[in-house]
């Protein structure tokens, strides 16, 4: 739950998620309509399926077991190097480097390297001096888990301290250590160089009613958001680039591809939204109809039975303008 999440955004998934499935054997039973319902609004949904799929190797190769070896942590579905490495120093003060955004920004700034850490020669360098690190408060003689300490240090200090704008200089404990403060290059360190153009693309999608029933579809397996429910919709800039022209489809012309009388259909909301480098427009309209249309993998489900399903992000905030106006 924590790869590309903050801790707060986290904490009351991760509550429900031990309520309702507090085992190992739990996760790796639990049904797919379940696991995808309980990470609903946590965005990233490979993780769930990669989680699942963890659970159920650690049942067949670990009698259940969390393993503690880092080769056999790295080899679960959904962990690479950095989480292995997390886990193996944190809960169980193993030697192993870790480098997420936070600890690079500060291994950066302490050593005052410029090139982008991102390119893979810096990012290498970055990962030995990290391993260097561990290995060394390994090393110590002392009773302390100093491995699990060090590396949950550099990742405060970077989420605390040394964040991205306006850190926390005056209050660091490694200042006198760090090549950015005494060289005055806080600003400049890390450089990632120039950020890719967000791109714009804009969707319309249609909540199709019933004689109280709704039209709804899931996502299939290999897209973004696979097994996620959501309403009939189509992108009406085809070409993403957020231009009329070249692929753009007007709203009455996207109601028809769907089969949709789009000259009945009202205004519910429009919801924007970010994935990766896209920021999406999500116009949605409420159409009542009599004649059911002819809509791939889309079925009629009562509006009680939608509450139970795990929609994404946008789609969920729909079906609440949708739960608002019913009342």
């Amino acid at each position: 739950m924590l790869q590309q999440t903050q801790v707060k955004t986290v904490l009351p998934f991760w509550e429900r998620w031990m309520q309702e499935l507090p085992t190992v054997e739990a996760a790796a039973r639990a049904s797919s309509e379940k696991i995808h319902k309980l990470w609903e609004g946590l965005g990233y949904y490979a993780r769930v399926r990669n989680l699942q799929k963890a659970a159920q190797l650690i049942l067949d190769r670990h009698n259940g077991k969390f393993p503690k070896r880092f080769e056999d942590i790295l080899a679960l579905p959904g962990i690479g190097r950095y989480t292995a490495g997390a886990i193996s120093s944190i809960a169980f003060n193993q030697p192993a480097p870790i480098l997420d955004g936070n600890v690079m920004r500060v291994l950066t700034r302490i050593f005052g390297i410029a090139e982008n850490p991102r390119e893979k020669k810096t990012n290498q360098r970055l990962w030995q001096i990290a391993e260097e690190l561990v290995s060394h408060a390994a090393r110590q003689n002392s009773k302390l888990p100093n491995c699990s300490h060090l590396n949950q240090s550099l990742m405060e200090l970077g989420a605390l301290v040394c964040i991205p704008r306006n850190p926390q200089c005056a209050t660091c404990p490694v200042k006198k250590l760090c090549a950015a403060f005494i060289e005055n290059r806080v600003a400049e360190l890390p450089n990632l160089g120039k950020r890719e153009k967000a791109t714009a693309r804009r969707f319309v999608a249609f909540v199709v009613e019933r004689d109280g029933q709704f039209l709804v579809r899931q996502r299939p397996t290999g897209v973004v958001n696979a097994h996620l429910w959501e309403f009939p919709n189509v992108e009406i800039y085809q070409n993403g680039d957020g231009k009329k022209g070249n692929g753009h489809i007007p709203f009455a012309r996207a109601a028809k591809e769907l089969g949709i009388e789009f000259k009945n259909a009202k205004p519910i909301c429009t919801v924007k939204h970010s994935i990766t480098r896209y920021r999406m427009t999500l116009e949605a309209f409420g159409v009542q109809t009599k004649r059911a249309p002819q809509i791939l993998d889309a079925v009629w489900l009562p509006y009680a039975e939608l509450e139970s399903l795990a929609f994404t992000s946008a789609h969920r905030k729909i079906l609440g303008h949708v739960r608002s106006a019913a009342r």
